[in-house]
C-alpha cells in the first residue's frame, strides 16, 4: 500500500508514493537556469539528427537512390537488401523498427546500471557518440552501398532513440514539478531552432551546389549527413558539461545488473498497476505515439513517392513544421497550466485523427503544406506535453533512469508496432491506406484518455486534501 498526496502546484492534484518510495528520502533536485538550457541544448544537438537524416534530406535521397528505372521505361521501387527483395519504403520502415526493438530491449539494463552506478551521462555520451559516427558514415552511401546505408541508418536510430532515455531521465532531477512542462516544451523548442538551422545550412549545399564547386549531384546530401554527425557531437559537449554526473544508489543490488534492469522494470509496473490515472495515461500514450511517431517518420517518403514533390519543396514541408511546432510547444504548456495536462491532450490527439483524414485525401503540393502546418502545431505540443505529463504523474524516486526506461520502452514499442504495421500495409496495399489505418491507434488513445479524465477527477473529488 501507499498514500496519495496533494499537491496545490499541480494539475493532478494527487501524487502516489509507494511504501518503498516513502522509505527513502526524495530525489534531491538540481534546479537552476543554467542546467536548464544545458539540458535543453542536448534537444538542439541532436534534433539536427531527427530533421535532417530521419524527415528531410535522407529519406528523400533515399528514395531517388532506391528509386530505378526498368527495361520499359518504368519506375520501380524494389530494392534487394541481403538477397530480400522489398518495397524501397517498406525497407526503411523496417529497419526503423528494428532500430527501435534493440533499445527496447537495452534500455532496461542500461537504465538499471545507470541507476545503480549514478552514470546516467555516460550512457548518454555514448549512444550521442555512437548516432554522430553513424552520421558521418552515411557519406558513403551510394547506389552500390544500400546495405551499408540502411544499416548506418538503422545504427544512427538506434544512438538517437538510446541517449534520448539518459536525457529525458534527467527531467525529474534537475526541475520541479511546476517547472516541468515550461522546460520540455523549451528542450523541444531549442530542438527545433537548431535542426532548423542546420538545415537551411545543408539547404544551401543541396540547391547551390555550384557555388562550392560540386558536380557530383550525391556529394551535397552525404555531407550534409557529416554536417549533421559534427553538429550532434559538438553541442552536446555543452549538456555533458553542465549536467550533474549522478549520485549511486546505496541499497545493494540482489541481481546481476543484467537480470536487475528487467525486475526493476517489473518492480516500475508494479507501482505503475497501483497508479490508476498513471496506468492509463501509458496505455493511451503507446496508442497515439504508435500514430504520432509513424506519421513523423514516414511523411517525406509519403510527399516524395505519393504527391511526387521535389526535395526543394519536402524541405521547406519540413522547414515550416519545424518553426510551427517551436510555437505549438509553448501554446500546449500554456494551455495545460489552464486546462491540465490530460485534457489538452485529449483534443490534441483529436487533431491528429483529422490529421490522417486530411492526409488520406491530400493530391496536391498546397493541400500537404497546409496539412504539415497542423502537423507541426500539434508535433512539438503532444512531445513536450507527454513527457512533462509523465514525469508529474510518477512517484517521487531516485530510480528516474528506471521510470524513464519504462516510459521510453512504452514508446519504443510503440515505434515498432505502428512502423512494422505500417510498412506491412504500404507493401500490400499501399502507402494511402496504411495512413487511414493509423486512424485505429490515435482513436484508441484518445478513449483512453478519457477514462483517464474521469479517473483523475473521480479522485480529485473522492479524496480530502490530506493524506490518505
Amino acid at each position: 500500500m501507499g498514500v496519495l498526496r496533494y499537491n496545490a502546484e499541480d494539475n493532478f492534484k494527487f501524487t502516489y508514493f509507494s511504501r518503498m518510495e516513502l522509505a527513502h528520502d526524495p530525489p534531491i533536485i538540481n534546479s537552476s537556469k543554467p542546467v536548464h538550457r544545458a539540458w535543453a541544448m542536448y534537444d538542439w544537438a541532436n534534433s539536427a539528427y531527427n530533421l535532417v537524416i530521419t524527415s528531410t534530406i535522407f529519406p528523400a535521397y533515399y528514395t531517388a537512390i532506391t528509386t530505378t528505372k526498368t527495361l520499359t521505361g518504368e519506375t520501380s521501387d524494389i530494392v534487394s537488401f541481403f538477397g530480400f527483395r522489398l518495397k524501397n519504403s517498406s525497407l526503411f520502415d523496417y529497419s526503423i523498427a528494428t532500430a527501435y526493438l534493440i533499445i527496447a530491449l537495452l534500455s532496461p539494463v542500461l537504465s538499471s546500471i545507470a541507476d545503480y552506478k549514478g552514470n546516467k551521462k555516460a550512457f548518454m555520451r555514448l549512444f550521442c557518440y555512437l548516432g554522430a559516427t553513424a552520421s558521418c558514415l552515411l557519406f558513403f552511401f551510394k547506389k552500390d552501398t544500400l546495405e551499408l546505408g540502411v544499416i548506418c541508418s538503422a545504427t544512427a536510430a538506434l544512438g538517437y532513440c538510446g541517449s534520448i532515455v539518459f536525457y529525458n531521465a534527467y527531467l525529474p532531477e534537475i526541475a520541479h514539478e511546476h517547472e516541468r512542462d515550461k522546460l520540455s516544451a523549451q528542450g523541444f523548442s531549442y530542438g527545433y531552432v537548431g535542426s532548423v538551422l542546420l538545415q537551411v545550412i545543408c539547404f544551401v549545399f543541396v540547391l547551390k551546389p555550384g557555388w562550392f564547386g560540386i558536380t557530383d549531384d550525391s556529394f551535397a546530401p552525404r555531407l550534409s549527413f557529416v554536417f549533421v554527425g559534427l553538429w550532434w557531437v559538438g553541442f552536446a559537449q555543452i549538456t555533458f558539461y553542465k549536467l550533474p554526473k549522478g549520485v549511486p544508489l546505496s541499497r545493494q543490488l540482489k541481481h546481476s545488473l543484467l537480470a536487475n534492469g528487467f525486475i526493476e522494470l517489473r518492480k516500475v509496473w508494479q507501482q505503475i498497476k497501483r497508479l490508476s490515472v498513471l496506468k492509463m495515461y501509458l496505455l493511451s500514450f503507446f496508442f497515439y505515439s504508435m500514430g504520432v511517431q509513424t506519421v513523423m517518420l514516414a511523411a517525406t517518403i509519403f510527399g516524395s513517392k505519393e504527391l511526387k514533390l521535389e526535395t526543394t519543396q519536402l524541405i521547406v514541408v519540413i522547414l515550416v513544421i519545424q518553426i510551427v511546432a517551436i510555437a505549438g510547444a509553448f501554446i500546449m504548456a500554456k494551455l495545460s497550466e489552464r486546462f491540465g495536462n490530460l485534457q489538452v491532450l485529449f483534443y490534441v490527439v483529436l487533431v491528429w485523427i483529422g490529421v490522417c483524414i486530411a492526409a488520406y485525401y491530400t493530391v496536391t503540393a498546397n493541400q500537404f503544406y497546409v496539412v504539415a502546418a497542423v502537423v507541426g502545431l500539434v508535433m512539438g505540443g503532444i512531445q513536450a506535453l507527454s513527457r512533462s505529463t509523465y514525469s508529474k504523474l510518477m512517484p517521487a524516486t531516485h530510480d528516474t533512469a528506471s521510470f524513464f526506461s519504462f516510459y521510453d520502452v512504452t514508446e519504443k514499442l510503440a515505434i515498432v508496432a505502428g512502423m512494422l504495421s505500417f510498412g506491412l500495409i504500404d507493401q500490400h496495399v499501399n502507402m494511402r491506406t496504411a495512413i487511414l489505418a493509423l486512424i485505429t491507434f490515435f482513436a484508441a488513445g484518445a478513449v483512453i484518455l478519457f477514462i483517464a479524465m474521469r479517473k483523475a477527477a473521480n479522485e480529485k473529488s473522492s479524496l480530502s486534501t490530506t493524506a490518505v
